[in-house]
């Protein structure tokens, strides 16, 4: 999960005053991002996360972790893809988004955006295409 930031990249100082951004906010952007991109089937989550979804809570922060470092700011992302995407277009266009959505929504420079593919999910045929009911027997011999 998030941690508590000391960094002068979380809060900005304006002549109306100062302006603090929560890290879990940056999760929050950086997991609709991610998920925003073809080729993403879904994150990764924990236990947790698996039981909020059932009751119908949306977890936006799920497969994202945010760290800080001497180097900036750094998110990790884990996630599954679907079945015939190209990790490697997919991945850039995931690490794209989030820099760009963070930077665009809250001026804040992430210095690393680390994708981990967690799996590769199938599609999954239907029983009734498996199994077509109005075909005959001889017309398949």
């Amino acid at each position: 999960m998030a941690e508590n930031f000391t960094t002068s990249t979380d809060t900005q100082l304006t002549s109306f005053g100062e302006i603090e951004v929560a890290p879990e906010v940056l999760e929050v952007i950086a997991g609709i991002a991610a998920n925003q991109v073809d080729g993403v089937y879904a994150m990764q989550g924990k236990l947790a996360s698996g039981v909020t979804e059932l009751f119908g809570k949306v977890d936006h922060t799920k497969g994202v972790h945010l760290t800080s470092d001497e180097d900036g700011l750094k998110v990790d992302v884990y996630c599954y893809l679907k079945y015939g995407a190209r990790v490697p277009e997919v991945s850039t266009e995931i690490q794209l988004g989030i820099k760009e959505q963070i930077l665009h929504m809250t001026d804040i420079e992430l210095s690393e955006v680390n994708i981990h593919v967690a799996g590769i999910v199938p599609e999954k045929s239907a029983i009734q295409d498996l199994l077509d009911l109005n075909t005959e027997e001889d017309e398949l011999a």
